[in-house]
């Protein structure tokens, strides 16, 4: 019978223990992600704004992560992995007391780009600390067991926000973060290592603010239709800049010797065809959990916890595609599955046109479900061809950028449903009420045909792999 020695008690005590740190870090950034959709109605009636201008709150968060993202490796190597994510839960807990305190959009707005920047640190840093502490046979195991707090976080975030919104206010979304926040901090300095990496390559600053300030400014032109008001000319100056900027850092990295993400990756086919898919099948989906809850509670009554509630069916259908996905993928192949499935999500998300005001709840309940469904399936797939034939050597820098592209593409995203949406509401005249429900069928109708379009994307891949090639590669579970 073997027997634990008391020096190997502690040690794997605090293992275990910074696994929960490193979960409960990823569980706050994704719950966070989504908790606020349910609430802006509320939020827009105490500061006075539109609810359908408020997706700003939306976009801050997911930009500023996505802008971040890049740098929290070279961040964690130099300055070390305890006051990194130290530093991201300080970051989170002050962004969310602020936006708590912010008393206008243009306060909270600004409280969730400080937000972001903390959030966009926590995951990729506490995986880092994952990789370095565990042994590399436990590693998996321990990532699994990381991961489950990121898919809990957006099944109970709509429903929780809905429900804090009725219960008290909305500020105490924000407010809850801080005990957290607290306890988390503690937790890291007792618990995080400090290591550093002696040998750090330098950080390309020139290649970073390049392709930074492309990312902030497109997004900034899709926004500036809708929530920041901007006339067309701003807009065009905008993207412009955004167009600019990420083409000088195409030229930058192709004579960098060490550039942020090396142009070889985008020899790899996949890749290069999942990072546009991921880009533009996003554009069209990445915006119905915000605007399925505002549409039932601006057009047709729902209270913020019925419309958190409402919610409910999209995500366990997601949960319980991910196995049917699987296997969907080994028997027809990637071109196949992602050109129907993307041409199915974008059906799905163009059929919330449809949507009356006295359509049955059990109606109601299975588009959810269908959407749900067909939009795992699409994560599924192609975060998996993404990644599937990266080396060893390339399959670090391959994952960041895919994390970049998908918080990128989700803001983009919900800035272009809030410009659609501003149009249409712009040509139908009222926006309250039953009399905003047409700007938003046309909205989905329009995201759901840029979601049909990206189609002709995964068209060119290549459906020459044998079916034993293809059961090679597992799906994997990143969303």
């Amino acid at each position: 019978m073997s027997t634990v020695t008391p020096a190997a008690a502690p040690k794997e005590a605090e293992l275990r223990a910074l696994l929960w740190l490193v979960a409960v870090g990823f569980f706050m950034q994704t719950l966070d992600a989504t908790i606020v959709n349910t609430a802006l109605p509320a939020m827009a009636r105490s500061l006075g704004e539109s609810p359908l201008r408020m997706q700003s709150v939306v976009v801050a968060y997911s930009l500023t992560m996505a802008m971040l993202i890049p740098a929290s490796g070279w961040l964690a190597d130099r300055f070390g992995l305890r006051p990194v994510f130290l530093s991201a839960i300080v970051l989170f807990s002050a962004g969310s007391l602020l936006c708590a305190m912010a008393n206008s959009l243009s306060l909270l707005v600004a409280a969730r780009v400080l937000q972001g920047l903390g959030g966009a640190l926590l995951l990729p840093v506490g995986r880092l600390a994952v990789l370095k502490t565990f042994p590399r046979e436990r590693f998996l195991q321990a990532m699994s067991f990381v991961a489950i707090p990121g898919l809990i976080g957006p099944l109970i975030g709509p429903t929780l926000g809905g429900w804090i919104v009725e219960a008290a206010t909305w500020h105490w979304i924000f407010l809850i973060n801080l005990p957290v926040g607290l306890l988390g901090g503690l937790a890291t300095l007792r618990y995080m290592p400090v290591e550093r990496n002696a040998a750090l390559a330098g950080f390309d600053l020139t290649g970073y603010l390049l392709l930074a300030f492309g990312m902030v400014t497109l997004s900034l032109a899709l926004d500036g239709l809708s929530g920041l008001g901007l006339r067309q000319a701003g807009v065009l100056v905008l993207m412009i800049f955004g167009l600019a900027s990420l083409t000088a850092y195409w030229m930058h990295a192709l004579r960098h010797p060490d550039p942020l993400f090396s142009p070889h990756l985008f020899g790899v086919a996949s890749l290069r065809i999942g990072l546009l898919g991921n880009l533009f099948s996003r554009l069209g989906s990445a915006c119905m959990p915000l605007m399925i809850p505002l549409l039932m509670q601006v057009t047709m009554g729902y209270s913020p916890l019925q419309a958190g509630l409402m919610m409910l069916p999209v995500t366990l259908a997601s949960m319980v595609m991910k196995r049917p996905g699987t296997w969907l993928l080994t028997r027809f192949g990637y071109r196949r599955v992602l050109v129907c499935n993307t041409l199915l999500v974008g059906l799905a998300t163009a059929s919330f046109a449809m949507t009356t005001l006295d359509q049955p709840v059990w109606l109601r309940v299975v588009q959810l479900m269908a959407f749900g469904a067909v939009n795992s399936m699409q994560f599924t797939a192609m975060n998996t061809l993404t990644l599937k034939d990266l080396g060893p050597a390339m399959a670090s820098s391959g994952n960041s950028l895919l994390s970049m592209v998908q918080m990128l593409a989700m803001g983009m995203g919900v800035a272009a449903a809030g410009a659609v949406l501003a149009a249409f509401t712009g040509y139908f005249g009222p926006v309250e009420a039953a009399a905003a429900l047409p700007a938003f069928r046309g909205t989905f109708v329009c995201m759901g045909l840029i979601t049909i379009a990206s189609a002709a994307i995964f068209w060119q891949l290549s459906d020459l792999e044998a079916p034993a090639a293809r059961a090679r590669h597992e799906p994997a579970e990143m969303e």
